[in-house]
């Protein structure tokens, strides 16, 4: 393994000292590519054209970062070269006893392997290792099951858990394996303990899934009330770390949890926000994506996603300051395409971190934004720098989709002045000499089109 050594205070929450934290290696399995003659390339010369590709140093550091999440206590990490996966342990043999023996002179508990392992390789690497083995898809449920704090999000999280567990019921461990005993006097082979732990999931899945459908609903139902209020949504997605919320705290003041730590806030944060010219949105803050996202988790949390499916303006937050940024939007995109949202006029992206860049550097990515067409405005969520410029263009950006309309209504129609005030953005309002009342309102297409055919606008 070629070793790449970590300062263990740094990227590590502030969660005061404890002496119990479990010592853990990080192992970043890097499987190059061969040419027709069989010969290896390098990891930058493997890189597609589009450059989304991640190096194996870049998603050796990002593991660690998840390691450190849960405040494992990173001993070493290092990267991994295979030629072909293995089916009995991932790695190759040589590997394997090459990390037992650091396993064992370094007293490690827990080896973190940043791929996805069969429960056969898992089982297999914890015998030849006398260590517990965790791959990137337990990694990430055990960050969210830590980090989940309201009801919906324990349960999305169990949901997605059990999802996994279930498939690694295959022998992983002898105990599944006793069976227990028949109904009656004649006995019988009875049910395995294997058959009774995966009928145990099965059932609670189910159980979980019926509660989740009734939050889907719950949620769906606020999306109607707010609908009816005309209130746009507006919704932050991004890479984990991306600073979604820092900026959702400067936007609104609120106090949600923001840190220098990969999915420091998981349940999704909705506060009320005055535009510069006094329209009102809803910010909605949700919990940011990842590479290699497990579809379990995705599967888990459609019901909080869909909250980014139903609004109206969909901020892309990007940490323009790391190395990968094109890649974690490459990721950001891939899933927004899994809930039905292809980017365009809807998402504004927002390059975040300028504060960590330098004059020329900024200089560079507004001519690269310039170049290729987008809609992105750069700022620092941490300074407040092009707060301002993001608000206003948020700002642009709802009332381009909204209809403004002038309306008379006759004064003693108090049933339509108010249905005009729940259902529409009233800009002005005004009553006339002769008692009549007029009002100019802004309310999107479909609003509008109701508008138009009640009040004969």
């Amino acid at each position: 393994m070629e070793p790449r050594r970590f300062d263990k205070r740094s990227d590590r929450p502030e969660l005061g000292e404890n002496e119990g934290v479990a010592r853990a290696i990080v192992v970043e399995p890097y499987r190059r590519l061969r040419t027709q003659a069989g010969n290896a390339l390098s990891a930058h010369s493997a890189l597609p054209a589009h450059n989304v590709a991640r190096s194996p140093e870049a998603k050796l550091d990002e593991a660690v970062g998840l390691a450190r999440a849960i405040d494992l206590s990173v001993v070493s990490a290092g990267i991994v070269p295979i030629s072909d996966i293995r089916p009995a342990t991932y790695i190759g043999k040589g590997k394997v006893e090459e990390l037992a023996g650091l396993i064992k002179s370094d007293e490690i508990g827990i080896v973190v392997m940043d791929c996805a392992l069969s429960p056969v390789q898992q089982r297999n690497l914890e015998k030849a290792w006398g260590a517990k083995v965790v791959d990137r898809t337990g990694l990430i449920l055990e960050i969210f099951g830590r980090r989940a704090q309201t009801r919906e999000g324990s349960l999305q999280v169990e949901l997605a858990h059990l999802t996994y567990q279930k498939s690694r019921l295959v022998r992983s461990w002898t105990h599944l394996e006793r069976q227990r005993g028949g109904f009656g006097f004649l006995g019988g082979p009875g049910e395995s303990q294997l058959e009774t732990d995966r009928r145990l999931i099965e059932e609670r899945i189910a159980r979980i899934e019926d509660e989740l459908e009734k939050v889907k609903r719950t949620r769906q139902l606020h999306r109607d009330s707010r609908k009816r209020v005309p209130y746009p949504i507006v919704a932050l997605v991004g890479y984990t770390n991306a600073g979604k919320s820092t900026l959702f705290n400067r936007l609104t003041r609120a106090r949600v949890l923001s840190a220098d730590m990969l999915f420091a806030t998981l349940d999704p944060t909705m506060r009320a926000l005055d535009l510069p010219h006094g329209a009102k949105i809803i910010l909605s803050d949700t919990v940011g994506f990842i590479s290699d996202l497990p579809t379990t988790l995705v599967a888990a949390f459609r019901a909080t996603l869909e909250e980014v499916v139903a609004a109206d303006v969909i901020l892309h937050v990007r940490d323009v300051s790391h190395e990968d940024s094109d890649a974690q939007s490459h990721d950001v995109e891939t899933v927004m395409r899994q809930l039905g949202i292809e980017p365009g006029e809807q998402v504004i992206e927002v390059w975040n971190k300028i504060d960590r860049l330098d004059a020329e550097t900024r200089e560079r990515l507004g001519h690269l934004a310039d170049r290729a067409g987008r809609r992105t405005v750069a700022v620092s969520a941490l300074t407040g720098e092009g707060i301002e410029r993001l608000l206003s263009e948020i700002e642009g950006r709802i009332a381009s989709s909204r209809i403004v309309l002038d309306l008379v209504l006759d004064g003693a129609d108090g049933a339509g002045i108010s249905w005009l005030h729940r259902n529409t953005e009233v800009l002005a309002k005004a009553v006339k000499d002769d008692g009549s009342v007029a009002m100019t309102v802004r309310a999107d297409k479909t609003k509008a089109a109701t508008v138009r055919a009640r009040f004969g606008a």
